[in-house]
């Protein structure tokens, strides 16, 4: 535990992170995705590398569109999401705003 009392493994520290995030949330998409069976890597590219590797998977996956709402739902600002890089996100948002 963070107080410094009680159980301080791993498991338990994870426990404690894993109720920060929003449990009513349905993530299930998330294992379906492509990427989950991919080389993380290739989403999160150094700044100038390639992101064709990363957008050429997202383009055959069947749950690109949930993953795209999620990264704009969520202020993603790192990686390739839904088959979109942080600035296309952004501007994909603001067309869709108006």
């Amino acid at each position: 535990m963070w107080d410094g009392i009680g159980d301080n493994s791993p498991s338990a520290s994870a426990n404690q992170l894993w109720g920060l995030f929003d449990s009513s949330e349905d993530l299930s998409w998330q294992h379906r995705a492509l990427c989950a069976q991919t080389d993380p890597e290739a989403f999160f590219p150094e700044k100038g590398g390639s992101t064709r590797e990363a957008k050429r998977i997202c383009a055959q996956c069947e749950v690109r569109e949930l993953c795209l709402e999620w990264a704009i739902a969520h202020d993603e600002r790192f990686g390739i999401w839904g088959g979109m890089s942080e600035r296309e996100r952004r501007r994909y948002h603001k067309e869709q705003q108006a």
